[in-house]
């Protein structure tokens, strides 16, 4: 498409014109040599932009001057941005003046590019370069004039394979890569540096990898931080290796192998566009050829294909989410579509076609066309799509200079975006803006569908069509009831009267008629399958309160009617478990698993759970906390169904539900702390260490019980405890200090208020913090020295014996290993062991009294093998914490003997450990290990059953003697 046209601005903007044309009275002088298209450029300008009518009343000096120079009238040449950055800076001789002329400059340029595009002036192409030109001054300007001075306090970094002086890359990654930043965006960068070494020309040294981190923090305080002039650009770190959780800075061979070994597919793509933005462009072209065999396959990469379809699942869910529908770049026919459809070429075919290794989208369509990979009538479509989209985009942020891609809700900003667009009223830019978006929406579909989907097309167009009078109440009671009784209903009128009650409820009741018709379309379809099923009255009775829970939100019915095999996923999960079919009741979301067998029942293994996590934090804004926060939550609900499902359908044993369910908690703990740290060093700054540097994080999340045993089971809490090593007493660097010990209270607060909230997804996990230093009465985060007096000089033995369990799960690596260093000697110290055996006895004995069975003294009385009573696989004599009790006392016992018995924290390893080393008959240690399984198995079993794990007493007879006996062989009583 064209430029939009320039249109009359409507009666309803025309007191804002008028306000605009007031700005400036004070210098009605200067205006007077104006050119009438100026001054009417000014009035339609005010108007439609707040963010140009806030800049000329805050300085309109400032703004005169820039008119003065005839920039608002023409282009900028090639490389005239820098060399008026330049300008800008030359005489700069301190780090707070460099923030200050860089904004201040910035709100100049921004001012300048929303006025150009308003007036259009420029096109889409100018604005977009203009805004990556600005970017690229801003970053390498920036990144020279803070390097020597960087120099000068820490020493110049030389490479210690070649002995030169180092400089840091700054790749720019999506649009600021591909020279498309948008008017608001922000800027996605990645640091990295060619080689190790440490500086020189200082008394101490730093090692290179600190030297780039500190220069890396300077600079995005340079560019990021908001202060009385503003900001220059957001910066989003998120896309380097690990995401918020990695290192600041990489040098290029840790680059090439995070790539090679984890690189993930979302990763190849966001690669495709990455471009040396600032310091040394020479070594950065080295760096992205390095990475090139990473993005293009030099073979056809047609394997590319499958991970288009499982994003394509990713952008369906997102499109279904609240609020998602009037978002232009993520909705269904939104500017990412367009994106997509062109990498997605790019990745199948760039590594033989190198035509296609280019960056900017609209370049990447004219050689999809010219090499005749899309029709031109295709190719024309998806351009001028994507053109109004990325107008329609610049309208939105034009207004308040605000990072946004949703459609306004108040009249006035419509009556501005259907101006800017060439439109009279909303309506009429609305109507225009659907057929772009159906369009682009059509063409995605057909580049990524998956051909399977297409066969039996227009067969099967009657399935469950002899359900269809049953369900449209054309049949009376009794011969509705014969034909459920003949197609297998054990109770049928039961069956009958819970469609009834379905047809009749509430909810039904008050949807509309779409979907009604959506609903009548699914009914039949749903008996149909589920009196294929081994028990329909059970599958019956647990997926109706599903289809009354989604009957106002139908596209999920569409979901089950389109995909058969996802509804007949359904029927068989929910039969076999009430939990899996309450969760999918609770959060609908839940059933866009279903529609990939494959990923359904083959959860991924611990890497791939936290890299596919951190893809999709990264695609929301750092300051949206309540999006993160459902994103974590939908996460652990999907993973957990996968667990779930996969354990059901016998493809995963106990041992490796546990492990997952672990991961799964790991995964997401780590990205809570690193939202929790963002947030509170946003707000007050970073702490110190006891030498003054800064921490990062100095902190660590540990595990005890079910987590830190890797044995978590399905819906387990967690048992955590914080630990930090900075300086209590030392202030934060912030704007709002505080103390190191309140800044690490209130991270251990901030962490477990991201667990705990219940929002619309529910918690991400119960927490139980008692296990701390002085229980419920100790600080919420102890420092690392405060843990080990503590543990050395305070603790109880059933402390002990839980730290035996406890094991680092997220955090810094050096606190961690000063943490095991701790346990070890704790654990490792020498005892007592008839004062042992009497405190581990004891405190069993506590256990059964409160928590065993009482019919039965807990599992000692002469009644309690019999069928009558019920026999507690955890609590009661012979079952599960009897086990653990009985390998902790092994470990506290001889660890100061045999160290090995703390390598691990779970029981199972501990077993292997206590029967190699001699100290229980390998035979008695194999039994135990399998005795703790069939427990585990079978409370697992329950808990999906939503049961209590308690058997009947006439179950695992010689199990729970065999445990007794072993009890008693350790002289424990």
């Amino acid at each position: 498409m064209s430029l939009p046209p320039l249109v009359d601005l409507p009666a309803a903007l025309q007191p804002r014109a008028a306000h605009a044309e007031t700005l400036l009275q004070s210098h009605a002088g200067r205006l007077a040599g104006w050119p009438a298209e100026r001054r009417a450029a000014l009035a339609r300008v005010g108007a439609l932009s707040d963010f140009v009518a806030e800049q000329i009343a805050r300085d309109p000096e400032a703004f005169l001057e820039l008119a003065d120079s005839g920039e608002l009238e023409r282009a900028l040449a090639p490389g005239e941005l820098r060399e008026q950055v330049a300008a800008v800076l030359a005489g700069c001789d301190e780090e707070n003046e460099l923030g200050r002329r860089l904004r201040r400059y910035r709100n100049r340029q921004q001012l300048r590019i929303i006025w150009r595009d308003l007036t259009r002036q420029a096109d889409l192409e100018e604005t977009c370069r203009d805004l990556s030109d600005l970017a690229d001054a801003c970053v390498d300007l920036a990144y020279q004039w803070l390097y020597p001075r960087h120099c000068e306090q820490f020493g110049t970094p030389i490479g210690r394979r070649s002995g030169q002086p180092q400089h840091l890359v700054v790749l720019g990654m999506g649009k600021l890569g591909a020279f498309e930043l948008n008017l608001s965006s922000d800027i996605d960068l990645i640091f990295g540096y060619p080689e190790g070494g440490e500086t020189e020309g200082v008394r101490r040294p730093l090692d290179n990898q600190e030297f780039f981190t500190r220069l890396g923090q300077r600079l995005i305080k340079a560019l990021d931080a908001i202060t009385v002039d503003g900001f220059v650009f957001r910066v989003d770190m998120r896309l380097r290796p690990y995401g918020s959780s990695g290192p600041l800075v990489y040098s290029f061979n840790a680059l090439e192998q995070y790539y090679q070994d984890q690189g993930r597919d979302w990763e190849r793509y966001a690669m495709i566009k990455a471009r040396v933005v600032g310091g040394d462009q020479a070594a950065g072209r080295q760096l992205l050829a390095m990475l090139r065999p990473f993005v293009y396959r030099r073979y056809l990469d047609f394997s590319a294909i499958e991970a288009l379809r499982a994003m394509k699942l990713l952008i369906q869910q997102e499109v279904r989410r609240k609020g998602m529908a009037d978002n232009i770049k993520l909705g269904a026919g939104g500017i990412r579509e367009v994106e997509f459809i062109a990498q997605a070429f790019q990745l199948i075919h760039g590594g033989r076609d190198l035509s296609l290794q280019q960056r900017p989208l609209l370049k990447v369509l004219a050689t999809l066309e010219g090499q005749g990979y899309l029709p031109p009538a295709v190719v024309a479509e998806l351009r001028d799509g994507y053109r109004f989209l990325r107008y329609v985009e610049h309208a939105l942020q034009a207004i308040a200079d605000r990072q946004t891609q949703m459609l306004p809700d108040d009249a006035q900003d419509r009556a501005r975006v259907a101006c800017i667009m060439g439109f009279a009223d909303w309506d009429g830019f609305l109507e225009r803006l659907n057929h772009w978006r159906s369009r682009v929406d059509w063409h995605f579909r057909q580049v990524i569908a998956d051909p399977d989907e297409e066969e039996g097309a227009g067969e099967g167009t009657c399935i469950g069509a002899e359900w269809l009078p049953l369900w449209e109440e054309a049949l009376d009671e009794e011969a509705a009831c014969r034909q459920l009784a003949d197609a297998g209903f054990a109770e049928p009128l039961v069956a009958w009267r819970r469609l009834a009650d379905l047809r009749h409820g509430p909810q039904v009741r008050a949807i509309q008629r779409i979907g009604r018709e959506r609903l009548d379309a699914f009914m039949p379809r749903l008996l149909a399958q589920a009196v294929e099923q081994d028990d329909p009255d059970l599958v019956l009775e647990r997926v109706l309160p599903l289809v009354e829970a989604v009957a106002r939100r139908s596209a999920y019915l569409v979901l089950l009617t389109e995909n058969p095999g996802a509804l007949q996923r359904l029927l068989v999960l929910c039969a076999a478990s009430p939990w899996i079919a309450e969760q999918i009741a609770r959060f609908p979301l839940l059933l866009d698993e279903l529609l990939n067998e494959g990923r359904l029942f083959k959860p991924p293994q611990a890497p791939e759970l936290a890299a596919e996590l951190r893809e999709r934090l990264t695609r929301i804004p750092e300051d949206d906390l309540e999006q993160q926060m459902e994103a974590l939550r939908h996460f652990k609900l999907a993973h957990s169904l996968r667990v779930a499902a996969s354990e059901i359908a016998g493809t995963l044993p106990l041992m490796k539900v546990s492990d997952y369910l672990t991961w799964l908690a790991e995964a997401i703990l780590d990205q809570v702390l690193a939202l929790a740290w963002r947030q509170m060093v946003s707000r007050y700054g970073t702490p110190r260490r006891s030498d003054g540097s800064l921490c990062d994080p100095d902190f660590i999340i540990v595990g005890y019980g079910k987590v830190g045993g890797i044995e978590l089971g399905h819906g387990s809490d967690l048992d955590l405890v914080f630990i930090h090593d900075g300086d209590p007493q030392a202030e934060t660097d912030g704007a709002k200090p505080i103390d190191g010990a309140q800044f690490f209270t209130r991270l251990g607060q901030r962490i477990i208020h991201l667990l705990t909230t219940q929002t619309t997804s529910g918690q991400l996990y119960e927490v139980d913090m008692r296990l701390r230093p002085s229980g419920a009465s100790g600080l919420l985060v102890s420092s690392l020295g405060a843990f080990e007096r503590y543990q050395r000089h305070e603790a109880w033995t059933w402390e002990h014996q839980a730290l035996i369990r406890a094991r680092v799960l997220v955090g810094s690596p050096r606190v961690g290993a000063a943490f095991e260093q701790v346990r070890a000697a704790v654990l490792g110290q020498p005892r007592d062991l008839a004062r042992l055996r009497a405190e581990v006895s004891e405190m069993r004995a506590k256990m059964r009294d409160n928590l065993g069975t009482r019919l039965t003294a807990a599992g000692t009385a002469a009644n309690a093998f019999d069928a009558e009573v019920p026999f507690d696989l955890k609590q009661d004599a012979g079952g599960i914490v009897d086990i653990e009790f009985m390998v902790q006392y092994a470990a506290l016992a001889w660890s100061h003997q045999y160290p090995q018995l703390l390598r691990w924290t779970d029981n199972i390893r501990i077993l292997d450990e206590l029967g190699a080393a001699g100290l229980l008959p390998e035979a008695d240690a194999r039994l135990l290990q399998e005795v703790y399984k069939a427990y585990r198995s079978a409370a697992h079993r329950l808990a999906l059953q939503k049961q209590p794990g308690v058997v009947s007493g006439d179950q695992f007879h010689a199990e729970r003697r065999a445990v007794m006996r072993l009890w008693r062989v350790l002289e424990l009583n």
